[in-house]
């Protein structure tokens, strides 16, 4: 996928949400365990490869999602992560979306010149249930940066965040930087998948539409309960149309990601790329959030 970075893979488990990850499942399916944390040579400067025309692959205003078959702050990967961040910070023109369960990090892993962030830079938490959001939401809050967004995925209980909207709304009592500009909501899959219910869904809806914050149900799960009925889709095709079709999903107010070329010049709109879509992307959960169409020719 064009929109995914992943400079090293493999993690450790660190809290309740990891329980099924649907990355140590697929390594185990290979016959690699999941819980060695390895370098990825063949992919590490990814955002920083060339086309044969001497263009960057990765093109000016994409979304790039980092260490999804990792944690981008999981210790293992101490020895690496200052040339990540050299890979990003060589690339102001790029968006880049990191994603953890580790936010007690922050502090010891953010780069020597991060000051109250990068303006290319997200940093997002795992919030699975309660315990967790009141857990990582704060610390997130707590960090300087110029992007904050929450990952309620797999979403496998309450999980109220109506405190750290508002805090993060007003600012100041700690808050650092920006408040949370996004949400993105998901149910469980692979194996031992557990349920995920709509009315917990809702909620995080709710309260992302009260204080304008963008908020994606991107996909059901595969065991999904709504109104007291449990359902079973086992089809993420199925499980993103669903989760479309239930009209939560919420653009809130943009955001304004500052982007600039390697001498600190503003691109302008027009150079930045634009995400096309598809026929059946009409009706993707996805959509909100995704980079476009690869062309892959998968659906062609």
């Amino acid at each position: 996928m064009h929109d995914i970075w992943n400079p090293w893979h493999g993690c450790r488990k660190a809290s309740e949400g990891c329980a099924n990850c649907y990355m140590f499942t697929m390594d185990r399916w290979r016959g690699l365990d999941g819980s060695v944390v390895r370098r990825n040579k063949a992919a590490f400067r990814y955002p920083l490869s060339r086309s044969r025309d001497g263009s960057f692959k990765v093109r000016p205003g994409e979304l790039i999602r980092v260490c999804m078959t990792s944690d981008f702050f999981v210790g293992e990967a101490d020895p690496w992560r200052d040339e990540a961040w050299d890979v990003m910070r060589q690339r102001p023109d790029v968006r880049f979306w990191l994603l953890t369960k580790r936010p007690e990090r922050f502090a010891a892993c953010l780069p020597d010149d991060w000051g109250e962030g990068w303006d290319n830079v997200m940093l997002n938490v795992t919030c699975e249930n309660q315990r967790r959001a009141d857990e990582r939401i704060a610390i997130l809050l707590a960090t300087p940066a110029r992007h904050k967004g929450i990952m309620c995925a797999p979403l496998i209980g309450r999980a109220d965040i109506e405190t750290y909207l508002e805090l993060g709304e007003r600012g100041g009592d700690g808050v650092r930087g920006c408040g949370i500009e996004q949400v993105i909501c998901g149910g469980e899959n692979y194996e031992g998948a557990r349920p995920c219910d709509f009315d917990w869904v809702r909620l995080l809806a709710a309260q992302c539409r009260e204080h304008d914050v963008t908020f994606a149900f991107t996909e059901t799960g595969t065991v999904f309960v709504k109104d007291g009925r449990t359902y079973r889709l086992r089809d993420h095709r199925l499980q993103s149309e669903q989760a479309f079709k239930s009209g939560v999903s919420i653009a809130g107010r943009p955001i304004e990601w500052r982007l600039h070329d390697a001498l600190g010049l503003p691109i302008p709109a027009e150079e930045l790329y634009q995400p096309r879509f598809r026929e059946r992307c009409e009706t993707c959960g996805q959509r909100l959030i995704c980079n476009g169409c690869s062309d892959c020719g998968r659906c062609a």
